[in-house]
């Protein structure tokens, strides 16, 4: 035998080098299908944990939806047989003059269910963490909180006395000195607006705090400390520290404010019932009056729809943008 060959060894077979070949050929194939394989399995163990909450979810919102998207194409008082329109009532939606009266309102309760608590809820998270550990901190977070927790309907009853003529707030008027500007608040078609919108701001500031805390939390005390050593205030730490690195929460807290907003119902009910006139009429009042006291149950349904897809549009591109913000 020569050294090339002693050192090389005899060559294989033909039928045998194939056969290897073929193995791992056989074996590529085999991975990609058993890595399939698995993610299906992943997939089925995960849909059946999910089924216990699926289910009820599908029962009770899903086929509701579905089944007011059906309604909304017939021309239906509620009572007698209904007549298919197609998207007949949608066209009457977008040539409504009380319902762009009603989009405005809507728009307008955004600023006071989202911007203004978020900014009362920043500030107050931001002194509250300062204040950690001192004493009266926890009461002041829980006063603070509170209003989120009492029921809708509560807090409109709670607030009307408030507004009342010979209410709390007249009353303190009253007493400083103040007497004329005294209102009935709630009736009044300038202020009913303003008064049911700070309503909901009180309600909803402790619900942004506690999310601008939890996120103040997870922020490196070394950053601050770094900011500190190069000569940076309280109020450069806020707005350099803070507020940045906040960006998830506010994306939590603009799309939980957003859909209180826009679809707000309970609140205005109990204070004003989308009064005086149609000063403070929603979306969602609109519904109401649509359904249940005026027999357009297509059109209230068509605007039921037209309201989910708004908010879930504005909920998208809320996330969508808090993703791509530097």
């Amino acid at each position: 035998m020569t050294t090339a060959g002693r050192l090389t060894g005899p060559a294989p077979a033909p039928g045998a080098q194939s056969r290897v070949e073929r193995a791992s050929d056989s074996t590529l194939h085999r991975r990609p299908d058993a890595a399939r394989s698995g993610r299906r399995r992943r997939r089925a163990v995960a849909l059946l944990y999910l089924l216990p909450a699926l289910l009820p979810y599908t029962l009770f919102a899903v086929l509701p939806l579905l089944h007011t998207a059906y309604l909304s194409l017939f021309d239906w008082d509620g009572v007698t047989l209904p007549s298919f329109v197609g998207l007949d009532n949608y066209g009457r939606i977008a040539t409504d003059p009380q319902l762009r009266a009603a989009a405005w309102h809507a728009g307008a309760l955004i600023l006071f269910f989202s911007v203004l608590p978020i900014c009362l809820g920043l500030v107050s998270a931001a002194i509250v963490s300062r204040r950690a550990g001192r004493r009266g901190t926890t009461l002041v977070r829980t006063v603070l909180f509170l209003p989120q927790v009492i029921p809708l309907v509560a807090v409109g009853i709670l607030w009307r006395w408030v507004y009342a003529e010979d209410g709390t707030l007249n009353q303190a008027l009253r007493a400083i000195g103040l007497g004329g500007l005294t209102d009935a608040w709630l009736g009044s078609f300038t202020w009913a607006l303003p008064a049911v919108g700070l309503i909901g701001s009180w309600v909803v500031s402790g619900l942004c705090m506690v999310l601008f805390l939890s996120g103040t939390q997870r922020i490196d005390p070394e950053i601050y400390e770094a900011a500190r050593m190069d000569g940076a205030g309280p109020v450069r730490e806020f707005m350099a520290i803070t507020v940045p690195l906040l960006r998830p929460e506010f994306a939590v807290a603009l799309s939980i404010t957003v859909i209180a907003a826009l679809s707000s119902f309970d609140l205005i009910y109990i204070t004003t019932g989308g009064g005086p006139g149609n000063s403070t009429v929603v979306p969602g009042i609109l519904i109401y009056r649509l359904a249940f006291g005026g027999g357009a149950v297509g059109v209230a349904s068509a605007l039921a729809i037209v309201l989910t897809v708004v908010i879930s549009l504005a909920v998208l591109v809320i996330n969508r943008l808090s993703r791509e913000a530097p």
